[in-house]
């Protein structure tokens, strides 16, 4: 048996990107959380920790129609890593993310550390849009959902 399932709670660093699109139309974001640690430093201060996001479909929409930058939220999903080797240097790379599931505001509007500069409401209507006829689908084939079946 095995489990792979990560809980975080933390702000938004910035606003989600732009929706995009798979070439079959399943909307996709990225965003990044900070999450303070639990405990001090040897400085006596708190580190936080920055963790990348994906979010596919329903998830995608509401986190680009209704968060932005400075909401506090939490983030339920699963831990995943990508391979590839970098055409640059021809070196191995890895990166981790977490794939959400669910993604919930636990703020309201402007309650946030920068009031509501940033918030969705201040976005152009068109990022607001969840509609994927408003913009033409992008080929992102080393993003698709292996999951996308389910």
């Amino acid at each position: 048996m095995s489990l792979n399932r990560v809980v975080l709670i933390g702000r938004l660093t910035a606003d989600p990107e732009e929706l995009k699109y798979t070439p079959s139309g399943v909307p996709v974001t990225t965003l990044r959380i900070a999450v303070n640690r639990v405990t001090k430093n040897d400085q006596n201060e708190y580190e936080t920790d920055f963790f990348n996001v994906t979010a596919w479909r329903r998830t995608a929409e509401f986190a680009c129609n209704y968060l932005g930058k400075g909401r506090l939220i939490s983030v339920d999903g699963r831990l995943q890593t990508r391979s590839w080797v970098d055409q640059t240097s021809g070196q191995k790379r890895t990166s981790y993310e977490i794939v959400a599931d669910n993604i919930e505001g636990l703020d309201r509007r402007g309650d946030g550390p920068e009031g509501d500069e940033g918030r969705p409401a201040s976005r152009p209507a068109s990022a607001r849009t969840p509609a994927a006829a408003t913009r033409p689908p992008i080929d992102d084939s080393d993003d698709v959902d292996p999951f996308a079946d389910e």
